[in-house]
């Protein structure tokens, strides 16, 4: 028995221990970055493994090599998450701005396009008073459910699709010049990208994103994902920063993830659950694997009003409410993130690898509401 027992720790902790050291590889295959997910989980499991194990079997050289990996692994998972506790230090600082024209709220809802709980989802919007709404997995039905919003979000786009990719961005403030609808990497893939104009005037970049996802089902690997998330940020670090910056979505990755990180030092924009919490959004399904998978970055200019997950609404994601200010004093009091000497290489090399692995075709979909596409 305690051989069967000692077996089984010791093919556990060499799980753990090979899938940590793999996932320091860059390479988008969807087991490595698999990896990215469950820190919290690999950390605990690391621990209990370890701890048992040395309390059992502690004889032999390869018993304490055996735990010494699994104590590598507790401390690589503690660190790659300790920037999302709150005894890390703030990325971006709390707003002190009292209510006025350049305060505004925003959700970031997937709303999952075979859920039917659509009047749950409207009350939990509608109760979060956003002035900002970006829904992604919208199909047809989802569609008509939404329009019933245009009445307050006069200002819309739609995209529904029927393959778990359509978008909407519904909005009370007004739009300057004309939105667009991009499919950057894959032609079913689509991108919102709107300027939003603040009640006193300020105008506001906004992206909202939703790429697809690494899996194993189709063997599907990481590299349209990391390609968009890479191109996102080397367009808005391209630009001249006198609009303020916001991009949103669902973007199947975590935040703490490589490919994320690289984006947050391209594109300089802050993550406002830094020194926070992880705000976990995904699995609304499950209460052990819930990870941070629906995010708002944002450029310096902004600061925190109000971040929080909302309540349930059928679908496996929980909506994401957050209310900025946009203050012109922040940029000065809240630094960029800073790239590192291989960034520029790294990015390169993922939009490279994304072109090599799939050929754009003629594209494909609706526009609504005058955006355009390309």
């Amino acid at each position: 028995m305690m051989i069967v027992l000692q077996v089984t720790l010791a093919l556990l902790g060499f799980w753990l221990i090979s899938g940590t050291l793999l996932n320091f590889s860059k390479h988008p295959h969807w087991y490595i970055r698999g990896w990215d997910f469950p820190r919290v989980f690999t950390a605990a499991l690391a621990a209990a493994v370890g701890f048992v194990y040395a309390m059992l079997f502690h004889g032999r050289w390869w018993d304490w090599a055996l735990v010494a990996g699994l104590v590598f692994v507790l401390a690589r998972q503690l660190y790659m998450i300790y920037p999302y506790t709150p005894i890390a230090r703030k990325t971006v600082k709390q707003s002190t701005r009292p209510a006025g024209d350049r305060r505004f709220r925003l959700v970031m809802s997937n709303v999952l396009q075979e859920n039917a709980e659509h009047e749950t989802w409207l009350r939990v919007v509608r109760q979060s008073d956003p002035d900002v709404i970006v829904a992604v997995e919208v199909g047809a039905k989802w569609d008509a459910v939404l329009r019933a919003l245009e009445k307050d979000y006069p200002h819309h786009v739609r995209q529904p699709q029927e393959n778990f990719f359509g978008m909407v961005l519904y909005s009370r403030l007004p739009f300057e010049g004309t939105p667009k609808v991009r499919f950057l990497v894959q032609d079913e893939i689509p991108s919102i990208h709107a300027i939003i104009r603040l009640k006193d005037g300020q105008t506001v970049s906004l992206h909202a994103m939703h790429p697809r996802p690494p899996e194993p089902i189709r063997n599907q690997d990481s590299a349209p994902r990391d390609a968009e998330l890479v191109m996102i940020g080397k367009e808005i670090a391209a630009e001249e920063r006198d609009v303020p910056t916001i991009v949103c979505g669902d973007l199947n990755d975590v935040a703490w993830s490589y490919t994320t990180q690289l984006f947050l030092r391209i594109s300089k924009l802050l993550d406002p659950r830094m020194g926070r919490g992880m705000y976990n959004s995904y699995s609304a399904k499950s209460r052990i694997f819930r990870f941070p998978l629906d995010h708002v970055f944002h450029s310096n200019e902004f600061k925190l009003i109000d971040l929080k997950v909302c309540a349930p609404v059928g679908s496996d994601h929980f909506p994401v409410l957050i209310e900025l200010s946009c203050d012109p004093e922040a940029a000065a009091e809240q630094p960029e993130p800073q790239t590192k000497a291989d960034d520029s290489e790294d990015a390169a090399e993922i939009v490279h690898e994304q072109a090599e692995r799939e050929q754009t075709g003629e594209e494909q979909g609706h526009v609504s509401n005058g955006a355009t596409r390309e």
